[in-house]
């Protein structure tokens, strides 16, 4: 067996509580596509690769502004997407790690898509530091309210990446709804659930001692997951297929996070932890 494997074993069974940090990386194991590169982005919207736009671009509420159809063509895609994903097997895993500490469990992820949620992740130990693409908000801000967009089902032109169906509309003031997410150059995105979010888990980490982070696909594009879970003054695991450097005090797992998940696993099963 991989000694990391056993080193993360012993973290783990020297643990009350565990944190999950997660990035994009994560849901790509899960089939979704990875959209921070240029390259992936064109491929799975070839009009934004015609029209030359990058993620910075559309991920952008002026992009909503501009061009309301398009804008809402890639977002309503990946809300679909997200739906229709089934969350991969380390979302498992880890549940299954989580039961047998003290404290179970909470997660701090980027990601937008509620696949933790879907994954059977109590909501209410969940912080999604950039939203979440299953709630809306108005694109004025004529309110702070946030809703879920349950009710939004988007038809999309996947060629031409534009929304075919009714834009989605802010039932305040009749303007267009956007989905709450901080976006770049971002001014406007409404942080009220996340910031309820971050107040339960320091709830939560206050009653944790030995506290052990696991960092799964995040990236240092945009570091706010891993700044979180350095902050934490935790021993860390970190997974990462292309990123896993770390301190000589943590463990570096270059894989993903299916992988690595499978052999901490197994060596939890090995060591009595796990029944197998």
């Amino acid at each position: 067996m991989d000694d990391r494997f056993a080193r993360c074993a012993r973290l783990l069974m020297q643990a009350d509580g565990l944190l999950v940090t997660a990035g994009a990386g994560l849901g790509v194991d899960s089939g979704l596509p990875d959209f921070r590169g240029s390259q992936g982005l064109w491929r799975a919207y070839p009009a934004l690769g015609a029209a030359r736009m990058d993620f910075h671009d559309i991920a952008n509420p002026q992009a909503f502004r501009d061009d309301p159809r398009l804008a809402w063509g890639f977002y309503g895609h990946r809300l679909g997407l997200y739906r229709d994903t089934v969350p991969g097997p380390a979302f498992g895993l880890l549940q299954r790690i989580a039961q047998r500490l003290p404290a179970g469990a909470f997660v701090f992820t980027s990601n937008v898509d509620g696949q933790f949620q879907k994954a059977g992740f109590d909501p209410a130990r969940i912080v999604e530091c950039h939203g979440s693409i299953r709630h809306l908000q108005c694109l004025d801000v004529c309110t702070d309210a946030i809703w879920l967009a349950g009710g939004f089902v988007p038809q999309v032109d996947e060629v031409a990446c534009r929304l075919l169906n009714e834009l989605p509309a802010c039932p305040h003031c009749g303007g267009l709804a956007r989905p709450n997410i901080l976006m770049f150059g971002d001014d406007d995105w409404l942080s009220r659930r996340s910031a309820a979010q971050q107040w339960r888990f320091a709830q939560w980490r206050r009653g944790v001692d030995r506290l052990l982070v696991i960092e799964i696909g995040a990236g240092t594009a945009v570091p706010s997951v891993r700044f979180f879970g350095e902050s934490q003054g935790a021993p860390l695991i970190r997974i990462n297929l292309r990123e896993a450097a770390t301190t000589s005090d943590n463990v570096s797992l270059a894989m993903t996070g299916r992988d690595a998940l499978h052999g901490i696993t197994a060596a939890l099963i090995e060591e009595g932890f796990l029944q197998g």
